[in-house]
């Protein structure tokens, strides 16, 4: 009963978090990648010792190629983005960094262009894949708990599941807003496909929360206990506490490991994943269920 007691305090937590993300998004946006803002993308690793990231970067100004933006990555490459190079920029490029790295062995890694137009339309088909995905989660919810009227409809089910995949989703934004301004982290196809995965991740753990209300629901209306609603709820939580925190925790512990030891390009993918997941159980155990609690006090106001 702690959580529900104590749930105006996780309100605060939760409604601090996303206005900051959503702060953060306001003033810095997001660093988009090429993904979504099309250009070319150039991965250069070196095999002993790497120029300096200056010489590399003021070398490639040079070309006025216009905006090229180079961040290191891992311990001997950098990754360099250009708008999109035609066929002759694409040899400038090459020879320039053939002559920046001079005697130093090197091997281009990556050399991936993308037009604007498709840009543009993979960020729209990303944001058609979010809200369509968001719009199924809701109709299942409806479904699933359709026989659940009393003293919550079921559709109130589905829209705060719904508030809590909006707070699992903007806060990792949010995170990802900063990092993008002061560590250059861009937001690509991989960010998407975390969201996705994230949004899946959080909407089980609160089902699985929802799903013991209802089995606790139907056994006090069997045997006719009179336990109020929020002792109801208080019980669902702490009898899904230790598996939603235990099922959370291995895959992070997996993530993070894949984040520490595993590729660049699937680095920041692991990152967004262990926010998001992290995020996601917080908000399935500290914010779904106690908002149905609060859902229903309001409702007896109203009455």
């Amino acid at each position: 009963m702690y959580i529900i007691d104590h749930r105006k305090i996780f309100y605060f937590v939760s409604v601090a978090l996303v206005s900051a993300s959503i702060l953060s998004i306001i003033i810095y946006g997001l660093n988009l990648g090429i993904d979504f803002k099309g250009g070319t993308l150039i991965e250069v690793k070196y095999s002993e010792e790497k120029p300096q990231l200056s010489d590399l970067s003021m070398g490639l100004e040079k070309l006025s190629l216009g905006g090229v933006l180079v961040r290191p990555t891992g311990e001997k490459g950098f990754l360099i983005r250009t708008k999109t190079l035609v066929e002759g920029e694409r040899n400038i490029v090459v020879n320039a960094i053939k002559e920046i790295s001079k005697d130093n062995k090197y091997e281009l890694t990556r050399f991936n262009s993308i037009g604007p137009i498709i840009g543009k339309e993979t960020g729209r088909k990303s944001l058609m894949s979010i809200s369509l995905v968001l719009i199924c989660i809701i109709l299942f919810i409806a479904f699933a708990f359709r026989h659940v009227s009393e003293p919550v409809s079921s559709w109130k089910y589905g829209v705060i599941a719904v508030v809590a995949l909006m707070h699992d989703v903007i806060i990792p934004t949010g995170i990802f807003s900063i990092l993008g301004q002061f560590n250059g982290i861009e937001v690509d196809a991989l960010f998407v496909t975390a969201i996705l995965v994230i949004l899946g991740f959080s909407v089980h753990d609160t089902i699985v929360v929802f799903d013991r209300v209802r089995e606790n629901l139907k056994i006090n209306r069997i045997y006719k206990e009179k336990k109020s609603f929020e002792k109801i709820v208080g019980e669902s939580i702490r009898q899904t506490f230790t598996r939603s925190i235990n099922t959370s925790l291995t895959t992070v512990l997996v993530l993070f490991v894949l984040f520490l030891i595993g590729s660049d390009s699937t680095k920041y993918f692991s990152l967004a994943l262990i926010i998001g997941i992290s995020v996601g159980t917080y908000s399935s155990i500290f914010l779904c269920s106690p908002l149905l609690v609060t859902v229903e006090k309001w409702q007896e106001k109203k009455k």
